[in-house]
C-alpha cells in the first residue's frame, strides 16, 4: 500500500481520477441550481503535486487569488483547499447575487458568505462521491475564507496542516456558464494513513 501519493500506481490514480470526475459533475449540477444558469463541467485533469508547488498551478506565488479552506472529519481525515483566480470569484459574487457583470471589486461580509457557500457546495459534491464508491461518510468543517497571494495563502494553509500531508490531490475544474468560463481548483491533502483507508474502500491495492 503506497505510503503517500507519489508512490500511486496507475490504477489507483485511475479510481481517483473517476472519483473527481463524478464530485465535478456533481458540482456543476448544484452550481447551475445555485445561481440558475447552466453550468457544464469539463473533464477535469488530476494530478498529484507536492504542496509547495501548489501556487505556480494558479498563476505563481503573487497571483491574488480567493481560498476556501475546509477540514474533513470523519474515517479518513482530509483537508480541502478550494483557489480561484480573483476574477472568478468576483464573477460568482456578480452573479449570485444579480449584479451587473465587473460591478464587484471586493468583497463585503456578504460576498465572502456567498463564496464560502459555494466552498460547501463544492465541498460536498466531491465528498458525497467519495462516499458513493467507499462508504467513508466524511463531514466538512465550516469554510474559512481569504483573499491573497497564492503563496501567502498556502503559506498559512501549510501551518494549518503542519505534518498531515506533504502532497495534494490536485483536480482542476473549469466550469462553463453559458457566457464565461470559471476557473478554479480544487485540492484535497489527506492526513497520513487517510489515504490507505481511502484506496482499500475503494477496493484498489
Amino acid at each position: 500500500m503506497p505510503t503517500g501519493f507519489k508512490d500511486l500506481s496507475g490504477n489507483q490514480l485511475d479510481a481517483l481520477r473517476e472519483i473527481g470526475n463524478i464530485g465535478a459533475g456533481n458540482s456543476a449540477t448544484a452550481l447551475s441550481q445555485l445561481i440558475n444558469r447552466r453550468i457544464e463541467m469539463n473533464v477535469p485533469n488530476v494530478t498529484i503535486v507536492p504542496l509547495e508547488e501548489v501556487p505556480e498551478l494558479v498563476g505563481g506565488p503573487e497571483t491574488v487569488v480567493v481560498g476556501v479552506f475546509l477540514r474533513v472529519y470523519g474515517k479518513a481525515p482530509s483537508n480541502i483547499l478550494f483557489l480561484m483566480p480573483q476574477d472568478s470569484a468576483f464573477y460568482l459574487v456578480d452573479t449570485l447575487m444579480g449584479k451587473q457583470r465587473g460591478e464587484t471589486k471586493s468583497l463585503d461580509f456578504m460576498d465572502q458568505s456567498a463564496l464560502m457557500e459555494i466552498g460547501n457546495i463544492l465541498s460536498g459534491a466531491y465528498l458525497n462521491a467519495l462516499f458513493n464508491f467507499t462508504q467513508l461518510a466524511l463531514l466538512p468543517s465550516i469554510p474559512a475564507l481569504a483573499m491573497d497571494m497564492a503563496g501567502a495563502i498556502l503559506n498559512v494553509v501549510l501551518v494549518q496542516l503542519g505534518q498531515m500531508g506533504d502532497h495534494a490531490l490536485v483536480i482542476e475544474t473549469k466550469f462553463i456558464s453559458e457566457d464565461d468560463g470559471i476557473n478554479g481548483h480544487f485540492f484535497l491533502v489527506p492526513d497520513p494513513g487517510s489515504l490507505e483507508t481511502i484506496l482499500t474502500a475503494v477496493g484498489v491495492e
